[in-house]
């Protein structure tokens, strides 16, 4: 059989799909060609290896993936074990304002334990990340995080936990967030990130401890976003605040009192190595100079 066809079909197994296996592969390859090969596989073996649609392996497609399953499985350990024990490559996930403001610094830390440092990033927001741990497509995750506890298999280390604040225009009248909170109907845009993530659902979970109702008028991709549309006066936004942190000059930042705060965490799956252990530890100091005011370029996690 075709070494690179056996590939093929591993990933199109291991990700449910022709389509999925294609955003997976570690080299570039289109949909077509991918198609073309599992063919030829299927042809040379006289078997169907899986329906198309929905996905499902067929009983020669689960034998045929179990074989070569530990074989594709272990190639990534065998290739640490050939470089000396220690992987040189990070496929890491993060905020947009992380991956900008802050990782540069990090992985240049990192980077001097470990010369050889290859690294990946990737974009991405709590519960999206988790997704992404699960399926082995990151290796770590620095972001604020949601659930309480992670699921199954994922891996948490606290950072710190960082407190709602309510984004006005600088010229707004208000002078506390309770003010909104005593009106029948708050007629204020509310500014925010998509619903799913931490920020909105802690804001949402504290405004029903209020007994109020303020849902998202304007749905942004980053929190920067959220200042930006605040300062052009479309309303109010949620953020969060941390130590020294410096606003946009038009948005005035309101305490949200009694809302839970939002937990930045790391996340990840699998078993440490020293290349993780030291990425913690460098995380861990940057969040200690953060709160001690050290380094005020730290200003927003997210």
């Amino acid at each position: 059989m075709n070494i690179h066809h056996l590939e093929l079909f591993y990933y199109v197994a291991r990700h449910g799909g022709i389509s999925e296996a294609v955003r997976h592969m570690p080299y570039g390859i289109q949909q077509p060609a991918v198609s073309g090969q599992v063919i030829q596989l299927e042809e040379f073996l006289g078997v169907t290896l899986f329906q198309r649609r929905p996905f499902s392996l067929t009983p020669p497609g689960k034998e045929l993936y179990e074989f070569i399953r530990p074989f594709f499985d272990n190639l990534g350990p065998v290739a640490d074990t050939l470089r000396g024990g220690v992987s040189q490559q990070l496929r890491l996930a993060a905020s947009e304002i992380m991956m900008r403001d802050h990782l540069p610094g990090i992985l240049q830390e990192l980077r001097r334990s470990f010369p050889k440092l290859k690294v990946t990033l990737r974009e991405g927001y709590d519960p999206e990340v988790v997704t992404w741990l699960q399926r082995q497509e990151v290796d770590v995750s620095i972001g604020l995080v949601g659930a309480a506890k992670p699921p199954a298999g994922i891996h948490s280390i606290p950072l710190l936990r960082l407190p709602l604040v309510l984004l006005v225009p600088r010229t707004s009248k208000l002078k506390s967030a309770a003010e909104l909170w005593q009106r029948d109907r708050i007629q204020d845009s509310l500014i925010t990130v998509p619903s799913n993530e931490p920020i909105c659902r802690a804001f949402q979970d504290g405004l029903a401890k209020l007994s109020v109702d303020w849902f998202g008028g304007i749905e942004v991709s980053t929190v920067e976003l959220v200042q930006t549309y605040v300062a052009h006066g479309y309303g109010c936004g949620v953020t969060v605040g941390v130590p020294k942190m410096k606003f946009h000059p038009q948005v005035r930042a309101l305490p949200l009192e009694g809302f839970n705060m939002v937990p930045l965490c790391i996340l990840w799956q699998g078993t440490r190595n020293p290349m993780l252990d030291t990425l913690f530890k460098i995380c861990a100091t940057a969040t200690r100079r953060l709160l001690e005011g050290e380094d005020p370029k730290l200003s927003l996690l997210h």
